[in-house]
């Protein structure tokens, strides 16, 4: 590698040494390369892009043009180019980009080509490529060069672009029911709106601690909800220090609405049409394999209750355990769970979440317990559950929604509850935030609050979430 460097390093300089700018601003006006293959032979064309291949045969050299849209041959000789040829072929490297001046033709194979007139060079590469079976094996390319991954595999370009119209179907889907896009602070006094372990960061103009967001602006979008806004969302960035896994990440984009004058019962209605608008518009079907079920978005969704299928899986009654029963019935079906700051609601979260691997789904869990959500409103016929819904598909939640807790004495006890936690060593339970809770005492209407992350996204498209990020975060290499 280092020779090869030195080499197109030496290419570089006699490059220079001839009066051409080896890395100009401007190119020649730029075509698609899959319109220039459309067009008719003998037609100007105009095309830039990366070299991929570069075979020389002496008087003649084919070379292949990548752009962002396809490949396409270019041919070049000693006829079209007269003394500008030779040059070329000896400082011309794979990997180079390029701008070609020439006319459309086809090869005696009847490949499209282009028969270059003029060359441009944009942008000298000084490191070779990879080889595209290394660059697509190599699990420290795949990651740490993401750049290349993307070069070489057509599947995670096309991740990209799906990502892209993912997020973009969720936001036309919201403007189309009236929602407003909103912006909250990443930055906060306080984390709150979730359960989960913040980052921490220091604000120098400040001169004071502040906490990356954890989620995406719960208590701030309630606040709107307090000062008269109906329907807002927001589409952006989350962050929790917690563990990496098929599912988790630390920073991820997330999503959350707000509906005053609504209850969970139409949250969940709201959702159903939501993720099959989604996932339609996104991968073109509502049917997918995902791990080892068969899902259908379009089938009527069922309906998981929450203490029932703890009970019926596990044998344990949520509402009638202990911290003692629950954590021994933990260990006796091998769970694992973090030993610091574990409680009687982290131990029945972590009951449920053995037993949902086994839903298949479409469906929504509903009848939370209170201890494990700290911001949905007690159901009326059952103080001891919620008004909550969790999207569950394939063995896994996939969003999480609720009747908004809008009573501020309750919402205060809760979060003294909280608070408590959190002193006695649980880093996820959610702090007191006697701002907020000074907002509900305003006065907020009814309202369902519903999120989803980038999880939907990579398990409709069978993929883990680290595959789905476009850089996900690694280690440094060591030099």
């Amino acid at each position: 590698m280092s020779d090869l460097i030195k080499d197109r390093l030496k290419k570089l300089e006699h490059i220079k040494s001839k009066g051409i700018e080896p890395y100009p601003a401007r190119t020649f006006k730029k075509q698609d390369i899959n319109k220039v293959l459309e067009k008719k032979v003998g037609q100007k064309i105009s095309v830039a892009g990366r070299i991929m291949l570069f075979r020389d045969m002496g008087n003649i050299t084919f070379i292949q043009i990548k752009d962002e849209s396809g490949r396409i041959q270019a041919v070049l000789n000693k006829k079209e180019l007269n003394d500008d040829y030779k040059f070329w072929i000896k400082n011309l490297d794979i990997g180079d980009f390029i701008a070609i001046k020439g006319k459309r033709f086809n090869t005696k194979k009847k490949e499209k080509s282009v028969l270059a007139q003029e060359i441009k060079l944009l942008a000298k590469s000084i490191r070779p490529l990879p080889e595209k079976r290394k660059a697509l094996k190599n699990k420290d390319l795949i990651f740490r060069k993401r750049y290349l991954d993307i070069l070489f595999n057509k599947e995670v370009q096309e991740m990209i672009y799906k990502k892209d119209r993912f997020w973009n179907s969720v936001r036309d889907f919201l403007k189309n029911k009236g929602f407003t896009e909103v912006e909250t602070p990443v930055l906060e006094n306080l984390a709150g709106g979730a359960d989960a372990e913040p980052f921490i960061t220091f604000h120098k103009a400040l001169d004071m601690d502040v906490y990356l967001r954890i989620s995406m602006g719960e208590l701030w979008q309630k606040r709107l909800m307090v000062a008269g806004l109906e329907k807002t969302f927001e589409i952006g960035r989350q962050f929790r220090n917690e563990g990496i896994d098929l599912e988790h990440l630390q920073d991820y984009t997330q999503m959350e609405f707000y509906w005053a004058y609504a209850d969970y019962q139409k949250g969940m209605e709201l959702i159903k049409e939501l993720y099959r608008y989604v996932a339609k518009e996104t991968f073109g079907t509502l049917q997918f394999k995902i791990s080892d079920f068969e899902i259908d978005l379009a089938k009527e969704w069922e309906i998981y209750d929450y203490r029932q299928t703890v009970k019926e899986i596990t044998g344990v009654d949520i509402l009638k355990t202990n911290f003692k029963q629950a954590r021994a019935k933990l260990d006796q079906l091998g769970v694992e769970y973090e030993k610091k700051g574990f409680n009687l609601s982290r131990a029945v979260d972590n009951l449920w979440k053995y037993c949902r691997k086994k839903i298949k789904g479409p469906g929504f869990l509903i009848n939370h317990p209170v201890i494990v959500s700290p911001l949905a409103k007690r159901k009326k016929d059952n103080p001891k559950l919620v008004e909550r819904f969790q999207p569950i598909i394939a063995g896994s939640e996939l969003g999480n929604g609720y009747s908004e807790v809008n009573d501020p004495m309750d919402q205060g006890e809760r979060f003294e509850e909280q608070q408590k936690l959190r002193d006695s060593g649980d880093q996820e339970a959610q702090m007191h935030d006697r701002d907020f809770v000074e907002a509900l005492e305003y006065g907020m209407p009814p309202t369902c609050g519903f999120g989803m992350s980038e999880r939907v996204f990579s398990f409709l498209a069978g993929k883990t979430i680290r595959q789905c990020q476009i850089f996900p975060l690694t280690k440094p290499k060591n030099n």
